[in-house]
């Protein structure tokens, strides 16, 4: 495994939302009909059955299977070839990011059933798999309050320090979980309300949920600022936000803070994401944003020391996301192009 780097990652890869196309180099039908995810399982070639629940469903008429639940499903209900797929599937996604340097990885099961009993079941599974084969800390992430206990009650410790995806004035309710549990937590700047729409907003937000998490013993060193990344295709202006408060925040509390957004928000709803996120993460890093819940694959300290955003296609994100391409429609001309 490769050392982790400098930059903070939080690997955002194991969450039941993530899909693959079936029409892709990911997903094989045989002659018989039956149908595979293919990985590598330690640079061997392997395959996941999908099963029958997933082939039959909505997602999958529309050319989606989502499959990290797939090997969630097979996990848990599999017969004996499912069940070794599904952990060698699970193992696999937790290696490739370990070894691009991820510090964390972030688990959702929000999205595998509509039964609370199934997803604590899910999480409880993942979390045990993905520490069996990998040794960094997972960061857990949950919008019900009960999953996030059940996710912090796997966690095996020996690992290291785990980590709340996320806390904030709306989700405080979180905070004295994540101190029982003596994790890390993910600070988010939303309101107790609503979603700040300022630079002074989020400072507010910040600072008032700081008290809260030093009052209930969250110590700054285990906390990760999340300043809100807003989509640019929406407005041109919420890159310039972030990266304000960025560095106001680094100015307030110098070296002792750390961050860790969710940085491919900001290329929501326009084409070629992946190279969007990796500018932002690089313009972001100038601002003092030293981490960030990204895809080890695309965004690590690597990519971000040799990333040129002075020509080509690099330099007309870094564009768009200063502002300086209104409504984005010089992006979407050349990526059509």
């Amino acid at each position: 495994m490769a050392a982790k780097g400098s930059y903070i990652i939080v690997g955002e890869n194991i969450h039941c939302t993530r899909i693959r196309l079936t029409s892709g180099k990911f997903v094989e039908t045989d002659p018989e009909g039956r149908s595979w995810l293919l990985f590598k399982d330690s640079g061997s070639p392997a395959r996941l059955p999908i099963p029958r629940a997933f082939t039959d469903s909505d997602d999958w008429k529309a050319g989606k299977i989502r499959h990290v639940a797939a090997a969630i499903w097979q996990g848990l209900r599999g017969d004996a070839e499912g069940r070794a797929a599904g952990e060698r599937y699970m193992a696999a996604m937790a290696l490739e990011q370990e070894s691009a340097g991820a510090w964390f990885l972030d688990v959702n099961v929000d999205e595998f059933s509509m039964d609370f009993k199934e997803k604590v079941l899910a999480m409880e599974w993942a979390a045990g798999v993905i520490q069996r084969h990998s040794t960094v800390p997972l960061s857990i992430d949950s919008s019900d309050s009960r999953i996030l206990e059940a996710g912090l009650a796997a966690c095996d410790k020996t690992k290291g320090r785990p980590m709340v995806n996320s806390v904030s004035l709306e989700r405080a309710a979180m905070i004295p979980i994540a101190a029982k549990a003596g994790a890390a937590v993910i600070a988010g700047a939303t309101g107790a309300e609503r979603m700040p729409e300022s630079v002074e907003e989020r400072l507010a937000n910040t600072r008032e949920l700081l008290g809260r998490l030093a009052a209930a013993g969250i110590a700054l060193a285990d906390t990760y600022l999340d300043p809100l990344v807003m989509p640019v295709s929406v407005d041109t202006g919420n890159p310039g936000r972030f990266f304000e408060t960025v560095k106001a925040l680094r100015a307030e509390h110098g070296s002792a803070v750390h961050f860790a957004p969710g940085l491919s928000n900001v290329s929501f709803g326009l084409p070629k994401r992946p190279v969007i996120n990796q500018v932002f993460a690089k313009l972001c890093l100038e601002q003092g944003c030293d981490g960030g819940i990204v895809d080890p694959a695309q965004i690590n300290d690597r990519t971000l020391s040799q990333l040129d955003l002075s020509t080509g296609i690099n330099a007309l994100a870094r564009d768009l996301l200063l502002g300086k391409d209104e409504y984005g429609m010089e992006w979407i001309g050349v990526s059509r192009e």
